[in-house]
């Protein structure tokens, strides 16, 4: 498309307009102050997407920056379709947190953290958990659930730390109960082929495990529900579906791709009709990565478990919520039957939409991680969030690219200096344990790199869509 697309027009100070016009379907709104930094392309970006014809409705939230034809940050309704580019590569990529007994200076988390990395794969093309036939097909068909029948198969070192009844909690305590009605021959093999080794995976990219304590409560009754005071020391993982959700995306945005009803369109703008088999066959292999992500982020909590029973004897780690960012969800908003896109979003159900569970009485947990370095917040929805389609922000959002962060050298020569210098990298991270799979690239997720996690979270709270609860800053901080 390169026709001018309508100005952005400010009308209120946490909102931005888009109005629809010429091949737009529906207008377009982004949720950000004027202190957030917003990239002209992202926004041509959401453009574009509200030009698609089974659009119905599309908005961003603060952290929003270019994606793969789809903007990182962007949430689409789309009425009869589904659309692989604005899932994502890695799909059901999320959050997992975790808290412990211990407060701040009890433990040596530096120490915990050398053994967790010993113990969990960083960084790209990492094995650890191998899958046979039959175990990758319990993790499509079952996801989390399948957990025991794994066990079973293997002897793998994270079943030291599985216990049955806290299992059981913290099933009730992942977003879906960690499984989507998935199908195995709606999955390609090269997922199968290039997947079936990588549960217990960290990954690479602003993928990490990090070990906070507690700096700041604010609400102290919603943070006792959770099992939160000052200064304890929480865990938090942020992964995804490997290379297994990867290729899968990839297949499906190629097929989406081919089909007629995108003659002309790129492949990064490509959508499914849901009542074609290639669009059912999508819907079932993105429950099968979003099943594996699942499976992979509890194999990562078990690890972490296991380390830290066996530093301390046995010690309980309690699942505060699992969540998932970069997942299509067939949604009602509106009175509208909606396959809801979220796209380095995250849900954010409040009390009633949450009433079948544990989280009827307080909404449903929000983890919503800074960059290294800087905080994270866990937050939980109000449930007056139907103008971003019960939908808020993953984290905080590049301002620069990874390339621009890291500079460009070519034989020794540099190509392009890097925005974020050594020593501005060094000081960002002083009083923090980094232990990371690729020290090289480590700067392109400098904090440095992104935008202001207090003032994205801040603009979601006065939006009315989430209460906060907790604000968490790292003391180490695993990276791939």
């Amino acid at each position: 498309m390169t026709e001018q697309f309508p100005k952005l027009v400010r009308i209120d100070p946490l909102r931005l307009h888009m109005e629809r016009r010429g091949q737009m379907v529906t207008d377009a709104t982004i949720f950000a102050s004027e202190a957030v930094n917003l990239e002209p392309d992202a926004v041509r970006q959401l453009y574009d997407a509200a030009c698609l014809p089974p659009v119905k409705k599309v908005l961003a939230t603060a952290d929003i920056h270019v994606g793969f034809g789809i903007p990182i940050g962007a949430v689409l309704g789309m009425q009869g379709a589904i659309m692989p580019p604005a899932v994502g590569y890695d799909i059901n990529c999320g959050m997992r947190l975790l808290h412990t007994p211990f407060s701040r200076g009890d433990i040596d988390t530096d120490k915990i953290a050398i053994d967790i990395a010993r113990d969990i794969p960083l960084g790209e093309g990492r094995e650890n958990l191998p899958l046979d036939r039959t175990g990758i097909e319990t993790v499509i068909n079952k996801g989390v659930p399948g957990i025991p029948a794994l066990a079973q198969r293997s002897g793998h070192r994270a079943w030291e730390a599985f216990d049955p009844d806290e299992f059981a909690d913290d099933l009730r305590r992942i977003e879906e109960n960690g499984r989507l009605p998935s199908d195995p021959g709606a999955v390609p093999k090269p997922a199968i082929q290039k997947g079936s080794g990588q549960l217990g995976t960290l990954g690479g990219g602003n993928h990490f495990i990090e070990i906070q304590y507690v700096q700041e409560i604010f609400d102290p009754d919603l943070a006792k529900t959770f099992g939160l005071f000052k200064n304890q020391i929480v865990v938090m993982i942020h992964s995804g579906s490997r290379r297994f959700g990867y290729e899968i995306a990839d297949r499906y945005m190629n097929v989406a791709a081919q089909s007629p009803e995108n003659a002309g369109r790129k492949k990064m703008l490509s959508y499914l009709s849901t009542e074609t088999k290639a669009g059912k066959d999508y819907i079932h292999a993105m429950a099968a990565a979003a099943n594996f992500a699942f499976t992979n982020r509890h194999i990562m909590a078990l690890l972490v478990r296991r380390c830290f029973n066996r530093m301390f004897g046995p010690t309980p780690l309690p699942l505060v919520y699992d969540v998932t960012h970069n997942m299509a969800k067939l949604e009602t908003h509106g009175g509208r039957r909606l396959w809801v896109h979220r796209k380095g979003a995250t849900r954010a159900f409040g009390p009633q939409r949450m009433s079948e569970t544990v989280f009827a009485n307080t909404g449903q947990p929000i983890i919503t991680p800074g960059s290294m370095g800087t905080a994270s917040f866990l937050l939980v929805g109000t449930g007056n969030s139907e103008e971003s389609l019960s939908s808020v922000n993953h984290g905080a959002g590049r301002v620069m690219s990874r390339t621009a962060a890291l500079g460009k050298v070519r034989r020794g020569r540099i190509i392009t200096p890097a925005k974020i210098s050594d020593d501005q990298f060094k000081r960002s991270m002083e009083g923090i344990k980094l232990i990371t799979g690729n020290k090289r690239r480590i700067k392109e997720e400098a904090p440095g790199a992104y935008k202001d996690i207090d003032e994205v979270v801040r603009i979601v709270v006065e939006c009315g869509w989430a209460k906060a609860v907790a604000r968490m800053v790292p003391l180490a901080v695993l990276k791939g």
